[in-house]
Order: structure tokens, then C-alpha cells, then sequence
């Protein structure tokens, strides 16, 4: 992630971070997981 991004802290429980874990793909980052996740979501909306 570049360096020129502000970054915020969000509180999870340790059972919602194993579940976005799960979810990874390997060397992915959270705030690439929940993008993704957010982005899938949004394309099945339409």
C-alpha cells in the first residue's frame, strides 16, 4: 500500500479477523480483502 494513504484503525472481534483472513488470498492485505469484498458486493447489486 503506498505510503501517501492516510490509514485509519477499525475495531474488529479476533472471530471477524480470522474470518477476513480466511477470505484472503495470499500477501493480501485487509484493506485489499474488504475492497475486494465491497466491490464483488456492489457488481451483484447491479
Amino acid at each position: 500500500m503506498p505510503s501517501s494513504k492516510q490509514i485509519t484503525t477499525i475495531q474488529l472481534t479476533p472471530e471477524t479477523r480470522e474470518r477476513l483472513r480466511e477470505l484472503g488470498k495470499k500477501d493480501e492485505t485487509y484493506d485489499e480483502i474488504i475492497n475486494r469484498l465491497v466491490d464483488d458486493h456492489e457488481k451483484r447489486k447491479k
